[in-house]
């Protein structure tokens, strides 16, 4: 783990999708350590539960609530549950993501293209439009947005996560060029492998295949709290001068 700076992000209201597992719960955690009001969301009870106990252990203010990020209402309820309590939202860590099961084009099903999407794509974009009017109004702001080496190459996951991430991606660069001179950042991170938790077991192993090339030259697996420390840092006012930058943290895979 990075050495924690613990005055980093002292006083700021961060929001973090995800928060209870993985990338997230790293994110949520690391934020609180470095001084930030955290409220942090996830899909599952039992994980935001847990996500509040650390957070009581750390010593560290933070919230953990259960929301939907897929939905309009989840989004509001998430959004409300931070400026109810702060008055404002200063960060917006878009983490959540789900896998698609390594389906290709052909394969995949409606079901999955629609809640990959709803997830890595909706989610971050009903977030970020919700947040942006405040941000603009005190000309502050950063969102983070975690992508994935997937949303950079085409070879990596199936049709609907390469999608998702490639749309993410995008998303990012628009936002950052658009409200640049508002004083909003938005910067992405596109992780390799990370050892989390997520649902990444193909459908149909016959899927794979074709994605061997560029499985087999991955060069490691990154710990969640080593995004997390790079989310942290794109936050920042050290990044300041940082934005619309699409990051591959990905122990190198992506330079061969």
């Amino acid at each position: 783990m990075d050495a924690i700076d613990r005055g980093r992000h002292a006083g700021a209201v961060v929001l973090v999708t995800g928060g209870g597992s993985g990338i997230g719960l790293a994110t949520a955690l690391r934020f609180a350590r470095e001084g930030a009001h955290v409220v942090a969301c996830d899909i599952d009870e039992t994980r935001t539960g847990a996500l509040e106990a650390a957070f009581r252990e750390a010593g560290a203010d933070g919230v953990a609530m259960v929301a939907d990020i897929s939905t309009q209402a989840g989004v509001d309820a998430f959004v409300a549950a931070a400026v109810d309590r702060y008055g404002r939202v200063d960060v917006l860590a878009n983490v959540a993501g789900v896998m698609d099961a390594f389906l290709p084009a052909h394969a995949v099903d409606d079901a999955t293209w629609r809640r990959v999407m709803s997830v890595n794509i909706d989610g971050p974009m009903m977030l970020t439009r919700a947040v942006l009017p405040g941000m603009v109004e005190r000309k502050a702001g950063a969102i983070v947005n975690v992508a994935s080496v997937g949303g950079i190459r085409g070879g990596a996951a199936g049709a609907a996560y390469t999608a998702s991430k490639h749309a993410l991606v995008g998303l990012t660069r628009s936002v950052a060029w658009y409200y640049a001179l508002d004083g909003v950042r938005c910067n992405a991170v596109c992780p390799g492998g990370v050892r989390t938790g997520i649902d990444s077991a193909p459908r149909d192993p016959a899927h794979l295949t074709g994605l061997a090339p560029i499985h087999q030259a991955g060069r490691r697996f990154a710990e969640p709290d080593e995004i997390a420390s790079m989310i942290s840092w794109l936050a920042s006012v050290e990044a300041v001068n940082v934005n619309g930058a699409v990051i591959p943290t990905d122990g190198g895979w992506t330079a061969g």
